[in-house]
């Protein structure tokens, strides 16, 4: 499903974005524009069939232009093939699959980066290479968070609201991240060294905001979509959705936030790390002043328009509360730290959901890491 790449690329290294959600085609899109080849690979060819036909990504917002994308396509030996940087931007649901069928085609010398790792995405991803047995030399790295804030649509469009300016990124093996920077900085300045894999990880802001505000408004989303008439739910095609932070982050809802705030930086402090408050992380990738949480979320102008989900069967729980609460729940737990508030959610979303997110989740035992002293765990990151 080729659609040829920019003639200007040629000397620039070759990228493969794997997802082509939100986030995915932000990227590719906005790699295509400033001249990157690019690949985009997603598991369903129905996401990909407008890129498809207009043979790329119309972006708008932030970035304008419009994206000419390489090689479109559901089959990943071909997208991953000679590519120096896979951009994973998918749902941590999906990190373990994506490691599983990319290790048969995997090449010396790939560089692949989480976009974002969530909480621990890293260390699952590179234990499944071990798993598979993966013969390739690869270098396995996550970013803190999202670079984009941006919203795609059927048409193969995307809005970019906004473009973070710093986000850190680090890898399994923290000598190895200066090389990783090397390869992104020339496409991604905005992507700095992080200290190591579990400090990108305790400083995923998302497990924060998503599911304590999700959860919290789960009436208000359910009755937004929704209206029972005669034991039938029906649409309700005429109400509007909220806006998840402006509407949706009251002030009590940010005293818990800030409350989960504290719980995950106290876990980092377990582990001798210092993770970077909500509030500052606020600062550091939208600018303006450090006032109260509440304060910064309502003068966000790149929250202004995020309308919240439409349902609480959406990735804000299904992903945020195994992927990123759990872990950080579970790593608390083993290292003697409480986590009431954050525990609190899961046991919620659990209810809700009518499943266990603590077994399904990045437990430590499928992380591989039970057991394991302050010490151990940091020779874990570093890679001793």
């Amino acid at each position: 499903m080729s659609t040829g790449e920019n003639k200007d690329s040629v000397t620039k290294p070759k990228f493969c974005v794997l997802g082509a959600g939100n986030g995915g085609l932000a990227m590719a899109g906005h790699l295509a524009i400033m001249g990157f080849p690019v690949n985009l690979y997603n598991r369903s060819k129905k996401r990909l069939l407008s890129v498809l036909i207009q043979k790329g990504i119309k972006v708008s917002g932030e970035i304008e232009g419009f994206g000419r994308v390489g090689l479109i396509t559901t089959d990943v030996k071909e997208a991953i093939k000679d590519a120096k940087v896979l951009m994973v931007v998918t749902p941590a649901t999906a990190h373990r699959l994506i490691a599983e069928i990319c290790t048969p085609y995997l090449q010396n010398g790939q560089v692949i980066v989480l976009n974002p790792g969530r909480t621990f995405g890293a260390i699952e991803f590179k234990q499944v290479l071990k798993e598979k047995e993966c013969q390739a030399d690869v270098i396995v790295a996550e970013a803190e968070t999202l670079l984009y804030t941006s919203r795609a649509n059927i048409l193969g469009e995307v809005k970019i609201f906004a473009i973070k300016k710093e986000v850190p990124v680090a890898s399994i093996n923290s000598h190895l991240i200066p090389k990783v920077i090397e390869v992104l900085k020339e496409a991604f300045p905005q992507f700095i060294p992080g200290d190591d894999v579990f400090k990108t990880s305790l400083n995923n802001i998302g497990s924060i905001f998503h599911p304590a505000i999700t959860i919290l408004n789960a009436g208000w989303i359910e009755n937004t979509s929704s209206f029972s008439l005669l034991g039938l739910q029906l649409p309700r095609l005429k109400v509007p959705r909220f806006r998840f932070y402006v509407d949706g982050c009251s002030p009590g809802v940010s005293l818990v936030l800030e409350k989960i705030d504290e719980e995950r930086v106290a876990v980092a402090a377990a582990l001798g790390l210092r993770a970077m408050s909500a509030k500052d992380w606020f600062y550091f990738s939208y600018g303006g002043k450090k006032d109260s949480l509440y304060e910064m979320i309502h003068t966000n102008s790149a929250y202004q328009k995020i309308t919240a989900p439409n349902s609480l069967n959406n990735r804000y729980i299904t992903e945020d509360i195994p992927f990123s609460l759990v872990p950080i729940a579970s790593v608390g737990e083993m290292l003697g730290v409480p986590t009431p508030i954050i525990s609190s959610l899961i046991n919620i979303a659990c209810a809700m959901h009518n499943c266990d997110y603590w077994k399904d989740g990045r437990n430590v035992e499928k992380l591989g890491i039970k057991g394991m002293g302050v010490k151990e765990l940091r020779r874990f990151a570093i890679g001793e």
